[in-house]
C-alpha cells in the first residue's frame, strides 16, 4: 500500500506540525500505522498546485483578457478557510511543486484604507498580522468588523440579526452579491483588492510568467466580483513592473477535488511509480 496525505502546516524531514493545533504527525507514524514504507506528506498547497498540472481547459477561469499564454514558472494561491502559497517552478520541461509559507508573511498596506485597517487589526493581532489575516474566510469577517468599527455605513438587517449558527462570511457573500449591500459589497471589494495585490506580489517573488492559478474555495464563490476589475487591477499595480504583470494569465481553478486529485497523483508518480 502506497500513501501521500496532504496537510496545512509547513513540512519538514517528514515531519508535520500543525499550525493552529498541538499536534506532530510523521511518516514514521504513519508507515507504522498503516504497514507500509510508502507514505509521504505533502502541504496542502503543494498538493494542490500538483493536481492543477492534470486539470484541463474547463476546470478555469481566465481572469486577465490581455494575458500572454507562455511556458514558465507559475504562482498558486489559495484563499479558504485560511490562506495558502506554492510555487510550480518549470525547469523547461516539467513542474515541480515547491511549498512556502508566504501567507504568514506580513501583511503590508497599498492604500490609507489599508493602513487603517492594518491599525485596527494590530489591537487583534498585537504579535504579528500576517496576510492570512486578511485573506481568507477568517479575514473577511476581520474586514467586515473592521468597516462596522469605522462607520463605513450601516449594517442590513440580516446582518444585525444573524445568529451564531450562520456562517458569518457566506452571508456577507450573500449579501453582497443578492442585495447589494453597501457594507458588505465594500467588504469583498477590500478583500479582493488585498488578494490582488498578494497574488501580485507572488508573481514578482516566483517570476511567475507562467501564470498565477487562483485556488481555494472562496474565490468561484464571489466570480461576479472578481471580474469587475479590481482584483486585476491591483494585481498589475507595480510601478515600475506593471509592464511584466499585465501579461501574466491569472485563472481561477474551479475544481474542487484538486487537492485530492494531487495527492493521489503524487502517490502513483513518486511512490508507486518509483
Amino acid at each position: 500500500m502506497s500513501c501521500a496525505s496532504s496537510w496545512s502546516p509547513a513540512i519538514i524531514n517528514g515531519t508535520a506540525t500543525l499550525t493552529n493545533l498541538p499536534w506532530k504527525i510523521t511518516t514514521k507514524q504513519l508507515e507504522d500505522k498503516f504497514y507500509t514504507s510508502k507514505v509521504s506528506l505533502l502541504n496542502d498547497l503543494e498538493a494542490m498546485a500538483y493536481g492543477m498540472i492534470y486539470l484541463k481547459s474547463k476546470d478555469f477561469i481566465e481572469l486577465n483578457p490581455h494575458a500572454k499564454q507562455q511556458k514558465g514558472t507559475i504562482g498558486v494561491i489559495a484563499a479558504g478557510t485560511g490562506l495558502g502559497e506554492a510555487i510550480l517552478y518549470y525547469d523547461g520541461t516539467q513542474y515541480h511543486p515547491l511549498a512556502t509559507e508566504g501567507s504568514h508573511s506580513d501583511f503590508a498596506p497599498c492604500t490609507k484604507q489599508q493602513d487603517k485597517l492594518l491599525e485596527w487589526l494590530r489591537v487583534k493581532y498585537p504579535d504579528h498580522v500576517s496576510y492570512e489575516r486578511v485573506i481568507s474566510g477568517e479575514g473577511i469577517s476581520n474586514i467586515y468588523n473592521f468597516l462596522v468599527n469605522s462607520n463605513f455605513a450601516l449594517e442590513c438587517d440580516l446582518m444585525k440579526n444573524i445568529s451564531k449558527e450562520v456562517d458569518k462570511n457566506e452571508m456577507i457573500t450573500k449579501c453582497a452579491l443578492n442585495l447589494n449591500d453597501k457594507l458588505s459589497l465594500e467588504t469583498l471589494r477590500l478583500f479582493l483588492e488585498i488578494y490582488g495585490a498578494e497574488a501580485g506580489n507572488l508573481a514578482l517573488k516566483s517570476m511567475g510568467i507562467g501564470g498565477i492559478l487562483i485556488g481555494g474555495g472562496i474565490a468561484p464563490k464571489i466570480l461576479p466580483l472578481i471580474n469587475n476589475g479590481v482584483f486585476l487591477n491591483s494585481f498589475i499595480k507595480k510601478g515600475r513592473f506593471e509592464s511584466l504583470l499585465k501579461d501574466i494569465s491569472i485563472k481561477v481553478v474551479l475544481n474542487e477535488q484538486t487537492a485530492l486529485l494531487g495527492s493521489a497523483r503524487y502517490a502513483y508518480d513518486k511512490i508507486i511509480g518509483a
